[in-house]
């Protein structure tokens, strides 16, 4: 059966940072910093290409260890890693920033154009990040999305908090 907006879902993590919305805008604007907090514990992340404004993206390959608990993650687009193509078509200074995730992959459970809504805003300790990922492709097990939202959220927590 081909996925359609009915059978997809919205995933939701949120997480407060500890430090200002102008620090956690820009790790979304380094390519340096969005290499080291956007891999999920376990995985490492080289960009192909990059090109972090409104109307840009990047490429994106997710290359996971093969031990601990990590060993059996379902990799889509070869043995160990995810390759991502990332556009962005809004990147509103400190407030939201929307990414158009699509998965290179040849299985159709992967297909289709994730969009992720990552919204800021200054609350009392910080910045809360909140990420909506809409329209997830089926193959992504919700379980293993969500946690893999937050250990992102947690890993730019390290990098910006400082």
């Amino acid at each position: 059966m081909k996925p359609t907006k009915k059978t997809r879902r919205t995933d939701h993590a949120e997480r407060l940072i500890a430090a200002p919305l102008v620090d956690v805008f820009a790790a979304f604007t380094s390519a340096d910093l969005l290499a080291r907090w956007l891999p999920p514990e376990g995985a490492t992340g080289e960009f192909e290409h990059v090109e972090l404004v409104a109307g840009g993206g990047f490429l994106m390959r997710l290359t996971f260890d093969d031990s601990g608990d990590d060993a059996d993650v379902e990799t889509k687009s070869d043995d160990d890693s995810d390759v991502v193509e990332v556009h962005i078509p809004i990147l509103d200074d400190g407030r939201l920033i929307v990414w158009e995730v699509e998965f290179v992959s040849d299985d159709p459970r992967f297909s289709g154009t994730m969009a992720m809504h990552w919204y800021l805003s200054r609350q009392s300790g910080g910045t809360l990040v909140t990420i909506d990922a809409h329209q997830v492709p089926p193959g992504i097990s919700a379980k293993d999305h969500v946690e893999g939202l937050n250990s992102s959220l947690a890993n730019l927590a390290g990098v910006v908090e400082g």
